[in-house]
């Protein structure tokens, strides 16, 4: 039986669900005020980024999510504007 959806289609969405989890517990560790709880929100946060960096070079590796080198020129400008902000 032919899958209905392509292999990018499914790792797009898995990474799509990752980001949008991390972002939940994100804001539900945030918000945490039992010390224990806080703590298992922040372990499964962790565990979802390391989901996300594996769906993401997953992904990558097979060229469904193309990431071109920034210009050297570029990473001096952004590194200098947020060196900037932050003195």
């Amino acid at each position: 039986m032919a899958s209905l959806y392509t292999e990018k289609e499914i790792l797009g969405d898995a990474l799509a669900i990752a980001k949008f989890s991390t972002d939940n517990y994100n804001t539900f560790s945030n918000e945490c005020t039992h010390e224990h709880v806080r703590s298992t929100m922040m372990r499964i946060l962790n565990e979802e980024h390391d989901i996300q960096n594996e769906v993401f070079h997953m992904m990558s590796s097979k060229g469904y999510y193309p990431t071109p080198a920034a210009e050297e020129k570029k990473i001096m400008e952004t590194r200098q504007k947020y060196q900037d902000c932050c003195r």
